[in-house]
Order: C-alpha cells, then structure tokens, then sequence
C-alpha cells in the first residue's frame, strides 16, 4: 500500500490494514475489568501467606521450648527479629522496587520468605532458626507496601480506601489463619510440618503470581496519574525523586496519624490473650481462642471502615480525613471506658466495639498517601508509611504497654492506651487543613518533573 498515515498509535493498540484506508481507526477492544480484581486476589492471597509464615511460629511455642530448651527471651528474639528487619528495610527495598519492577520484587520477596520458612523447618538448633527467621524479615519487609501499590495502580481512586483497608486487614486474617492452621499441623505431624506447609503455600502462589501478573499487563489496567508518562517498557517513567515523599506536609500528618492509630490496635493484638487469662481467668489455650475473635474484629473493622470511607468521600476526597477523626474518637470513647468498667458483658461489648474501630482509620491513611504522592514513587510512601506503622505502632505498642504493666498492672496499662489516639486525631485535624496545599504541591511535582527528560 502507498498510502501512509501521520497520526501516531499508542504503544497497546495495533494498526490493521484496514485502519490506513481513510476511515476512522478502529476503538481498542473493551478490557476485561475482571483482571485488576485477578491481580487483587493474589496480592491478597500472597499476603495471607507472608504473615502466617510470621506467625506460625507462635503455634510452635511450646514445642520449641521443649525440644531445644529455650529461654522465653529466646523464643521472643525469634518473633523480634522479624520486625526488626521490616522496620529497617521497608522503605530501601520499597525504594528499590519502584525502580527495579514491582512485579519482579513481589515474586522475589515472595520466594526469599517461603525458602525461608522452609530451612526454619530443617533447622537444627537456634542459632540456624534465628538465621532462617532473619530471612523471613528480609523477604517480608517491603511486601506490604509494595503490593498494596500494585494493586491500587489498577483501581479508581474511589476504591483505594476500601482496598487498602482490605489489604492491610489481610495481616491479621493472615495471623489468626497460620496460628490456627499451625498448631492443628504442629500437634498432628510435628511442628517442622508447620512451617513446610507455610513455605510451601508460599512458593505455590509465588509462581501463579508471577504466571499471571506481568508489568505489561498491568500497564493495559493502570489507572494513571493525570500528567504520567507511559513509556515502551510497560512501566511509569521514573520522574519524581523519593524526596518528594517529605516535602509535603499534608502526606507528613498521614504517616504520622496512620502510626499512632496504629499503637493501640497493635496492643489488643498482643495483649488480649493475657487479658482474658488473667482478668477472665481462662485457661491460656481458650484465652487465645477468644482473643483470636477480637484479632478478627480488628480486620472486619479494617475492611468495612475502607468501604465506609469510600462511600463518604465518593464526591469530595477531603471527607477521609473527617471520617478518619469518627474512627479514632470511637475508639478512643469505647476504648478508654471498656478498661476502665468491671469485667462483664458491658466491658466485653465496649471492647468489641473498640476493637472494630481501632485499626479503621489504616485504610483511609494509605488511601491518603497514595492521593498524594506520585505514582511513580507510591511503593516508597506506601514504604514510609508501614514503617511509621511498624515503629510507632506494631513495635512501640506492645513494648510501652508491657513495661507499664510491670508497674501498675496491665488492666490500668490498657488503660492508657487509647490516648495515643488524641495524637492520631490531632494529626488528622492538621492534616484535613494542609490538604488543598498538599495537593497543589502534588501538581506542581508532576508538571516540573515531567518536563525534565529521564
């Protein structure tokens, strides 16, 4: 054919014969949403699998003490290690993940951890469980952060709090699920089954990932930043430098709120079972069981309070911060009394409700974030908000409630607690009034950065 044509095709739609004839191009084919919910669904799963790959070790407890006489300060360095390397690696490795390829990362982190687990289950004494344990944290560190990015890049931004909060409640499903699956493997097989089976898992969904989810794939779905640019290698060109991530006060109070939000919920995850041992008097395997109901409170509340928010904020974004403040003063209220009344139904109730709302704000945090930093750099503040939730939340939480405890009886220690939350709301407040700022500052970012050649 002569004839040839000027207009120049996006890189995902292909120019038949038939398009160069003079009439119209033809539309690209409709996509198929149902793949972002596929890439949700694994993500989800992949999560559940990185934390009872964490968590399975609590249902070995018992056997590990008994078989290698360990201390319980060894056993807790067991647990401790772990956090310690997401603390100190989430943000380098969510960093990296930005720029190396998201997908490539999960898949990798995804294998370090399950391999991981695996040599936790032929170790042979504690020396080599602590090694295998420190590779478990290096695996599971920048997962979070990492996969909540890839699956928000695919979804409208009116569902980032629903699917955040969905997300982030995976970590305590996950938990309950590898302690519950754990022990019922440790008790009838040994407790080496215990982490083979968790490995194993891992490495399954490992690969069906990487089956299924390509960057290419991703790129078709992305739902864009206005102003990114799409290059040919199916990936956002790298524009924007991390230091934008602390250049905006606005995302600043979102780290801030998200971590102290996160310290109380943090200290029912840890503590509830010695609560109901010591102040219900059950014995320590039914305190588990109904503290186990409480844990599972925490993430129904993280999920439904995402969609709640959703639904608010539909027509005007600066509401998540609104709803964020409901959440914290409902636990903050619930909380505050249910330590404070005798036990009973009401405290159990007060509790209950406490517990729903005590993590609820996580997903209007992260969906917070996201809105308000580049795309291109999203794993990173996604990366810098987990550490701000492992740090001021899952770390400080537990350890300030423990050593408090010592002194004044854990009752009264739970009792202070909910304050943390007068912080979080504080933050929110700021944060709701720096908001239209933060979010010209965005812009601003984007159309500097875009014209500068990569």
């Amino acid at each position: 054919m002569t004839q040839t044509t000027t207009s120049v095709e996006a890189p995902a739609m292909r120019v038949d014969s038939a398009d160069t004839s003079g009439s119209m191009p033809a539309s690209p084919p409709p996509r198929r949403r149902i793949y972002p919910w596929v890439v949700a669904a694994l993500a989800f799963g992949l999560l559940l699998s990185d934390y009872m790959s964490r968590q399975v070790l609590a249902a070995v407890f018992p056997l590990l003490k008994a078989d290698w006489g360990l201390t319980d300060s060894k056993l807790a360095s067991l647990t401790s290690i772990v956090a310690l390397m997401v603390g100190l690696l989430t943000f380098p490795l969510s960093v990296i993940a930005d720029r190396w390829g998201r997908v490539r990362s999960l898949v990798t982190m995804a294998v370090v951890w399950s391999v991981a687990t695996l040599a936790c289950a032929i170790a042979a004494n504690f020396e080599q469980m602590l090694i295998a344990r420190f590779f478990v944290g290096v695996g599971e560190a920048a997962y979070g952060s990492v996969g909540i990015a890839v699956v928000l890049s695919v979804f409208s931004p009116r569902l980032h709090s629903s699917l955040s909060g969905a997300f982030m409640a995976g970590g305590s499903f996950g938990s309950v699920v590898g302690v519950s699956l754990g022990a019922v493997i440790a008790v009838n097989l040994g407790w080496r089954w215990s982490f083979t089976a968790m490995a194993v898992l891992g490495l399954i969904l490992a690969a069906l990932f990487r089956a299924v989810v390509t960057e290419s794939r991703l790129k078709r779905y992305a739902v864009h930043d206005e102003g990114t640019e799409v290059v040919d290698d199916g990936r956002p060109e790298i524009r924007v430098p991390v230091s934008t991530l602390f250049t905006n006060s606005a995302v600043w109070c979102a780290y801030l709120a998200g971590g102290l939000q996160m310290f109380t919920a943090a200290v029912l995850l840890s503590w509830t079972p010695s609560f109901f041992n010591r102040y219900y008097d059950l014995a320590p395997g039914k305190a588990g069981s109904v503290a186990a109901l409480f844990v599972l409170l925490v993430g129904t509340g993280m999920v439904v309070c995402g969609v709640i928010t959703d639904r608010i904020s539909r027509t005007d974004p600066s509401r998540k911060w609104t709803i964020a403040i409901v959440f914290c003063a409902i636990s903050l209220v619930t909380l505050g009394a249910a330590f404070r009344v005798e036990t009973g139904p009401l405290q159990l109730t007060l509790l209950a409700i406490g517990a729903f709302f005590s993590a609820g704000t996580s997903g209007p945090t992260a969906a917070m974030v996201a809105g308000l930093t580049h795309e291109t750099v999203r794993s990173s503040a996604l990366g810098t908000l987990t550490v701000a939730n492992n740090v001021l939340g899952l770390a400080l939480g537990p350890f300030v409630i423990g050593v408090l405890a010592d002194k004044m009886g854990l009752m009264d220690a739970l009792a202070l607690a909910p304050i943390f939350y007068i912080g979080a709301i504080a933050a929110l407040i700021v944060g709701h009034r720096v908001y239209p700022r933060g979010l010209r500052k965005l812009a601003a970012q984007s159309a500097r950065y875009s014209a500068i050649p990569a």
